[in-house]
């Protein structure tokens, strides 16, 4: 009877813990804020301020297939900026991208030669369907020939200040696949190499800096030759049942891409109510992956950030705000930020962000003070904000940290040599008097 009595108490006790233990699962969730991505590398940008709202292994360094074709796209058109060329100029196909045109493997919308194509044409194909052999022919139209066209993209990555990239073709493919035609001066089997942060850099320069770009990527299908091609981005609206699930809404850009080596990326940008994202999602493995995560980076930006004025221009930090003048009318002068202070930020997050001031030393004499006479609006130094939250991405440049400039916040003249005298001759008695208490506290 004991010996049942055991086994039942074993069974009871058994039963016991895995009822707790699917009782205590459902608890173990994530947190709210996080996100789940299946990507190897992303990040969320604000396309205003640059404000990185999200990152995961942003500074990671890996193929980015046609998402090279944004720089190719910027070139285009600061070249039509500058006046080489314009939306109606005219090019014809080269041996060359009429090979990789003719080639079934690479994604194409069929060119042939001794015809006139404008660059509006060629700039159309490359931005809706992401044609390699267009991408080509603009290239050589502009530089002459890809390699030169690949220096172009160099120079113009660093003048951007990407932290991570490397060009060596103008249309994402891998060096070995154009074989003999591998751009000049390049790696035979080498890759274009982008990190997220900087392929989110390369987005906001080209959205800012030209806008029309969206005006072509945003375009869900395009006639090129009496034939209709339709854009890569299934986020967009288009008119397939099987590719409504995946339309959000404010989509407009910007660049899909894939090879066996890069996996599936995509470089998004959407505008919701006046405010604009960028995302980069990179090494994801479908197509159809690639959208769903980009969806998930929306969802976060758009729901949990709003675009605040933190601090007001003029704003100044209590107890900090006062600035000694050294020879000057005034003892002290009041130190402002010049600009407002205007960020995305967690609604319940606004009160972790604070102002510091870091007046510039070399404005200062040596005894901390600022020397007369001073100008209203004078800058000297500057006021960084604070976060005090868990997570601070910081911003998409590599050269900008969240500071403003610090000025005065009116002008103070030299105080002329009357009073700048009884000064001296003040201090002069003071320390005299100084002296003489402390020599008659010595005597006792």
């Amino acid at each position: 009877m004991k010996q049942k009595c055991t086994k039942s108490l074993s069974f009871l006790l058994v039963g016991l813990v895995l009822m707790m233990s699917f009782v205590v699962q459902p608890f173990t969730v994530q947190a709210a804020d996080s996100i789940n991505l299946d990507a190897e590398s992303a990040i969320l940008v604000d396309a205003e301020t640059g404000k990185v709202l999200y990152a995961k292994n942003p500074d990671v360094a890996l193929p980015p297939a046609s998402m090279t074709k944004m720089m190719t796209e910027y070139l285009v058109l600061e070249a039509i900026e500058k006046g080489d060329i314009d939306w109606d100029t005219t090019t014809q196909i080269s041996d060359y991208p009429y090979g990789i045109s003719a080639n079934a493997s690479f994604s194409g919308v069929g060119l042939t030669q001794n015809k006139d194509y404008t660059v509006r044409d060629l700039y159309t194909a490359m931005a809706v369907f992401s044609d390699n052999a267009t991408t080509i022919a603009l290239t050589e139209l502009i530089a002459g020939s890809e390699g030169e066209f690949v220096k172009l993209m160099n120079k113009k990555g660093e003048e951007m200040g990407l932290p991570e990239y490397e060009f060596v073709n103008a249309s994402g493919l891998e060096n070995s696949f154009l074989e003999e035609n591998h751009p000049e001066g390049t790696d035979p089997d080498g890759s274009n190499l982008l990190s997220a942060r900087s392929a989110a850099l390369l987005a906001y320069h080209l959205v800012n800096d030209y806008p029309e770009a969206l005006e072509y990527s945003g375009e869900t299908e395009v006639e090129f030759e009496d034939k209709k091609v339709e854009n890569l981005n299934w986020m967009l609206k288009h008119d397939a049942s099987y590719l409504k699930q995946y339309y959000y809404e404010g989509m407009d850009g910007l660049k899909t891409g894939h090879t066996d080596l890069a996996g599936f990326c995509f470089t998004g940008t959407a505008e919701r109510d006046g405010k604009r994202l960028i995302s980069v999602v990179m090494k994801t493995d479908s197509e159809d992956k690639r959208f769903k995560e980009t969806a998930k980076l929306m969802d976060y930006g758009f729901s949990k950030f709003k675009t605040e004025e933190l601090f007001p221009a003029g704003y100044q930090v209590k107890g900090e705000s006062e600035i000694p003048v050294a020879k000057g009318k005034d003892k002290t002068v009041k130190a402002s930020i010049k600009e407002a202070v205007t960020i995305p930020v967690k609604e319940d997050e606004k009160e972790l962000y604070s102002i510091k001031y870091a007046i510039d030393k070399k404005k200062l004499n040596a005894d901390g003070e600022l020397k007369a006479p001073i100008k209203k609006g004078d800058k000297i130094g500057t006021a960084e904000v604070i976060y005090d939250g868990e997570d601070d991405y910081g911003y998409i440049f590599t050269d900008k940290a969240s500071s403003i400039d610090l000025v005065t916040d009116k002008a103070v003249d030299k105080a002329n040599w009357f009073m700048l005298t009884l000064g001296a001759i003040g201090g002069f008695f003071a320390d005299l008097f100084t002296t003489a208490v402390d020599w008659v506290k010595g005597l006792f």
